[in-house]
Order: C-alpha cells, then sequence, then structure tokens
C-alpha cells in the first residue's frame, strides 16, 4: 500500500492548513503542500522557519543580512585571524640577523686575506721548545714602503731605505688566571746575534730580517715565540688618524726636529704624525729607555681608543681602521685577523692596569764597537724570563719602578 491509498501524507511532505473550498491557494483550504512553501516564496525568503516553540528571531535591522538559521543553535562565531604581519616578523628579523653575520664573515676574511704575511717563526737549529701561555713579539718598524716623498716629508720619515726596527716588545698571555704581560727590549740592547757576533739588538733585524730577530730574541730570553706582528711609520699614523687621534699628557714640552715634533706639556691630542714623532724621538736624558716607555703610554693609549665602544660602534671610524689593517700589518704565515684581535683585547687589559708594562731590567750602558749600547741586569732578566716562560707571575722584584 502507497501512501495515497493509505490516505496519509507523503513522506517528506507537510500539511498544508485548511483553506475554504472553491478558495484554492487560500488559508483555510485542505491539502498538501508538494512544495514545501514553494507556493509561497516571498515568504520562504524574508521569514526563516524557527523550531516550534522556540523564541521568536530578533527584528532584522535595515541595511544588515541576516546570516541562515540552522533551525537551532546559532552559529559559533568565526575565530579571529592574527594579522601576517605580526607572524612574520620573528622570521624577518631571524634573516636579517643571519645576513649582518655573513656580512660580518665575510669582512672578516677578507681582511684576512689582504694581511702581509712573512715566514718569521720558521724554524731553526736548536730553537727553543714550546713555552706555556702564548708569547707574541711585536715590532715597530722604520720601513718607507708605500710613503710617497710627500708622505715620507710630512712624517719626518726620510729617505733611508730598508727597514730597520725601533721598537721590540714582548706580550706574554697567561694560559690560566695570571696577569698579561707586555716587556720592552731596548733597540741598542747589547745581545749576541748568530753569525754576527755581539751587536746592538736592532741589528739582527737588519743582518737578517723577521727571521733572525725572532731567533734573537728567543735565544736571549729563552722564550718561544709563538706570533709576530710587524707595523711600519705609515701604518701606524694612519692608525692612529682612523681612530681620531689619542689623548697623551706630557711632564714636560718635546721639541725634537729629527723626529719632527714641537708638543707643549701637559694633556693634549696628537694625530698621526705627532703620535709617530712622539714615540720615534730620543730627545731625552736616557734616551732609548725614555722612549720605549713613551711607546707603552701610547700604544696603550691607542688600544684602548681602538676597542672602545666609539670606534666599535662607529662606521666613519671603524670601517676606516678595518680597511687600513691590511696595508698596515705584517705578521707571521701561520698568523690570522682573529689573532689579532685577541691581542688587541689583551693590550687593553694591561693598559687598564690589569696587567704588568715594564722595560727589561737594565744594568746601565756601555760601548760596543764605538757606539753607545744598553746593558742588561743579566740576573734580574734573566729571573723575569724564566717566570715567562713558566708561564708564572712575574716578582716584582724584578719589575723596574
Amino acid at each position: 500500500m502507497n501512501d495515497w491509498s493509505a490516505n496519509q501524507p507523503p513522506r517528506g511532505r507537510r500539511p498544508r492548513p485548511n483553506r475554504p473550498q472553491g478558495q484554492p491557494g487560500q488559508p483555510g483550504q485542505a491539502g498538501y503542500d508538494y512544495y514545501h512553501g514553494a507556493d509561497r516564496p516571498q515568504q520562504a525568503r524574508t521569514q526563516p522557519i524557527r523550531s516550534q516553540g522556540g523564541p521568536p528571531p530578533p527584528p532584522q535591522q535595515p541595511g544588515t543580512a541576516r546570516p541562515p538559521s540552522t533551525g537551532g543553535t546559532p552559529p559559533s562565531p568565526r575565530p579571529t585571524t592574527k594579522p601576517r604581519n605580526k607572524r612574520r616578523w620573528p622570521r624577518r628579523a631571524g634573516i636579517a640577523v643571519g645576513l649582518v653575520v655573513v656580512l660580518l664573515a665575510a669582512l672578516v676574511f677578507y681582511v684576512d686575506s689582504v694581511l702581509q704575511r712573512t715566514p718569521a717563526l720558521a724554524d731553526y737549529e736548536g730553537r727553543i721548545p714550546d713555552t706555556p701561555g702564548t708569547n707574541w713579539l711585536l715590532v715597530g718598524s722604520d720601513s718607507r714602503q708605500g710613503l710617497d716623498e710627500s708622505r715620507r716629508e710630512e712624517l719626518s720619515a726620510g729617505d733611508a731605505g730598508g727597514r730597520r726596527t725601533d721598537t721590540m716588545m714582548l706580550v706574554h698571555i697567561p694560559a690560566g688566571q695570571g696577569q698579561p704581560s707586555l716587556i720592552s727590549l731596548p733597540r741598542d740592547s747589547s745581545v749576541p746575534i748568530a753569525g754576527h757576533g755581539r751587536g746592538k739588538l736592532n741589528a739582527a733585524f737588519a743582518y737578517g730580517g723577521p727571521k733572525l730577530l725572532v731567533q734573537t730574541v728567543e735565544t736571549i730570553t729563552g722564550v718561544h715565540l709563538d706570533h709576530y706582528a710587524e707595523i711600519g711609520l705609515g701604518g701606524f699614523a694612519e692608525l692612529v688618524n682612523a681612530v681620531g687621534g689619542v689623548e697623551m699628557c706630557l711632564d714636560e714640552p718635546l721639541r725634537d726636529p729629527k723626529a719632527g715634533i714641537d708638543l707643549a706639556a701637559g694633556c693634549q691630542h696628537l694625530d698621526g704624525a705627532q703620535a709617530l714623532g712622539f714615540v720615534r724621538s730620543r730627545a731625552f736624558a736616557e734616551g732609548d729607555l725614555q722612549r720605549v716607555e713613551n711607546q707603552r703610554k701610547l700604544l696603550g693609549a691607542l688600544i684602548g681608543k681602538v676597542t672602545s665602544p666609539a670606534t666599535l660602534f662607529n662606521p666613519l671610524r671603524m670601517f676606516p681602521l678595518i680597511s687600513g689593517i691590511g696595508d698596515t700589518f705584517l705578521i707571521d704565515n701561520n698568523d690570522h685577523i682573529w689573532h689579532l684581535a685577541w691581542l688587541a683585547w689583551t693590550m687593553n687589559d694591561i693598559s687598564s692596569g690589569q696587567g704588568i708594562t715594564t722595560t727589561v731590567p737594565i744594568a746601565g750602558f756601555g760601548r760596543l764597537n764605538g757606539q753607545s749600547v744598553v746593558k742588561w741586569d743579566s740576573p734580574q732578566a734573566s729571573a723575569m724570563f724564566e717566570a715567562i716562560a713558566n708561564d708564572r707571575p712575574i716578582p716584582a722584584r724584578v719589575v723596574p719602578n
């Protein structure tokens, strides 16, 4: 029996309200709604169906769209989506940091690639075995290489050819928590030089360059050298200018036409040419001994300026400094720019009072081959270098006041 024969409304259809006879389509006429209200399209579009017994829907405001009804629970609100730029900024920041790191690494390797190198620490027969800690030999040469005539005149460098050394310093960096030390080795020191008898220390550099100088220093000190760095006249002046000059305080006026310098007493600002004249001048009663003290003082002031925030975070100073390093330093074949950076931080500690800065103990002056020479106090000097070679603190009794 189908739905029609049972006189029951077909499945899926619902009865319509009774409509008066003879008025089809009007209220009161009996029958079935086969189209589910399709004969009242306007009403179906404007009157949403609600569940029986439920509250009436809120009135619709003009100009707003009413969400479709599900016939029961109202739809849940759509979750709020965060703006894309808020989700992307950590990624962008990471990319920016990565680019900075890459650029800095590229700059470091570029500077390292343009550094001048020489086999200064070549092995020789009977070389001092490796000693604890790290030892540098710093050399200031009077090389005029790269200086034209006007620049030599500006720096009072003269026309001398070749390379000689005016400055030699031994830097010891302890392996543990001890104090680093900076020891000046006067250029006029009377020392034995392999193959040349006895002579001035700077003569070793003139005879055989960095190799013979390293051998001579290791022989007279008993300290194994791990690194070598040399700086010329022009390079030193350029470094001082790159950091904006240095401040120096003089106890008395200094006038030396040979060094091209005329300074008043008191604290003052020195540019590159003035700083170079200050470290080269020997116009003192103690001659070379006063000069090495001035060299340590100015080197400390320069290193302090190089490692200061005013230089490190100032591109106008930092980039000229970095770009000039390649033309300034001559280092051993196995040395790199990061070794120089480590040396700079150590020198900053020394100049700030966290290390020892002094001259090798001196016994007096003498004559050698008609020239004035500096004589070391052998027992005191031996005690100093023995402490360095064994990475022990230097005894206070051997540190000159």
